[in-house]
């Protein structure tokens, strides 16, 4: 068994921090509004606190950080 914190949620994995709607944005150069067009277009997956505020798994948005793998063989 794990110990809680005070105020901590069983829904969220409390190993995993999750980041703001402006931290994101700003990770990737793009405007809060943009986050959330995403958001709503289903590009990209939030979770809602009690309050009803995006947050994001930093993973995820590590992620999308990432290079796109490359096709192997290069150009033909």
């Amino acid at each position: 068994m794990t110990a809680r914190t005070p105020g901590s949620s069983s829904l969220v994995h409390e190993a995993e921090p999750l980041v703001t709607v402006k931290e994101v944005a700003a990770l990737l150069h793009v405007s809060t509004e943009t986050v959330l067009t995403w958001v709503r277009t289903g590009q990209l997956a939030d979770i809602r606190t009690p309050g009803g505020h995006p947050r994001f798994h930093a993973a995820q948005i590590r992620s999308l950080l990432q290079p796109a793998p490359t096709g192997e063989g290069g150009q033909e």
